[in-house]
């Protein structure tokens, strides 16, 4: 695969998640060749609103699909380790939206099958790549704060409060954790590195899953990172990064495109990002994964399969803590 050469996509799943990447992609001029559902009704209709000239009413259709190089995997948790596999065993390379798999085991799995088959899998942890993140890591490289000693943040949404919800279903991995605390998780793994210790405290819903969950990540050299996750509370969405000679200030919602703004110890400004981000912002992850495919490089430095697994065993300790289980584990 060269830079000149397009590259085609699948969507494997049409769901919600699914059409705002669709929409990015469409919108910043990347190819979409093919879609999958387990309805051959639903693939035409999701077809029919991107203009995708394949549909398919399974998975293994799609995989098979000679036009597309890229799947998107857009499933619900429990199934991202099948799909990814099915679409790694056919040839394809996978970008698997967030979180990575289930758990860590999974993970693992996934991340070796990639490496045997010389295919790029990439966790669709999109916030990694967006400008605002990407400048932030290069105002930390520098200095501007001084050294890094704690992480703040949040992700607190008012959901569905219908059991029945996949949010709520114990079955399809739900609650709090892994749908929304895997932004701040994975944001203090992204800034601090490894977790030395960590502590955590839950409150379910009368479904099993975590409402809310507290978490505290120490680390080694003493930093520390406190993060909050809620799935029927809103909150500011905001996240902020001390150091010892200032601070940074990202507002909300702060995993989206967004601005920030540096502070030095005395309060004052020295610096100000503002965002400037065409569509939601999704295709940036479909762009480093497009990049790794033409470079034929199977990781990147910015989110490497390596430090998805890791993540995941982080969010398995969180969830150890916390006393929540899902089937079949």
């Amino acid at each position: 695969m060269t830079v000149a050469e397009t590259i085609g996509w699948g969507i494997l799943g049409t769901g919600s998640i699914a059409n705002m990447f669709a929409t990015d992609l469409v919108e910043n001029g990347f190819t979409i060749a093919a879609v999958g559902s387990r309805s051959q009704t639903t693939a035409n209709d999701f077809a029919a609103t991107y203009n995708i000239p394949a549909a398919y009413g399974s998975y293994e259709e799609l995989v098979a699909d000679p036009t597309v190089q890229a799947i998107y995997v857009s499933t619900p948790h429990p199934f991202h380790a099948e799909n990814a596999a099915l679409a790694l065993n056919a040839g394809k390379h996978v970008l698997v939206e967030k979180p990575f798999t289930l758990n860590a085991a999974e993970a693992r799995t996934v991340v070796e099958l990639a490496e045997s088959r010389g295919l790029v899998v990439l966790e669709a942890m999109w916030t990694r790549w967006l400008p605002h993140m990407v400048r932030l890591r290069e105002v930390i490289a520098e200095g501007l704060i001084g050294e890094v000693r704690t992480l703040l943040a949040d992700h607190n949404q008012m959901l569905s409060t219908d059991p029945a919800s996949r949010i709520n279903a114990i079955a399809l991995g739900g609650g709090a954790l892994l749908d929304l605390g895997i932004y701040p998780v994975s944001f203090a793994w992204d800034i601090l590195g490894e977790p030395s210790s960590i502590a955590a405290i839950s409150s379910p819903t009368a479904t099993g899953v975590d409402r809310q969950t507290a978490i505290m990540l120490g680390y080694p050299d003493g930093k520390q990172a406190v993060l909050h996750t809620a799935l029927d509370t809103r909150g500011p969405n905001t996240a902020s990064v001390l150091g010892t000679q200032g601070w940074i200030e990202i507002a909300g919602i702060w995993y989206t495109p967004t601005s920030f703004v540096v502070y030095n110890s005395e309060n004052e400004v020295i610096e100000g990002f503002e965002v400037d981000v065409v569509s939601r912002g999704m295709q940036y992850q479909a762009w480093e994964m497009e990049r790794l495919i033409a470079s034929g490089a199977t990781a990147g430095t910015v989110l490497p399969p390596a430090e998805s697994v890791a993540i995941m065993e982080t969010l398995d300790a969180i969830r150890a803590a916390i006393g929540l289980r899902y089937p079949g584990e």
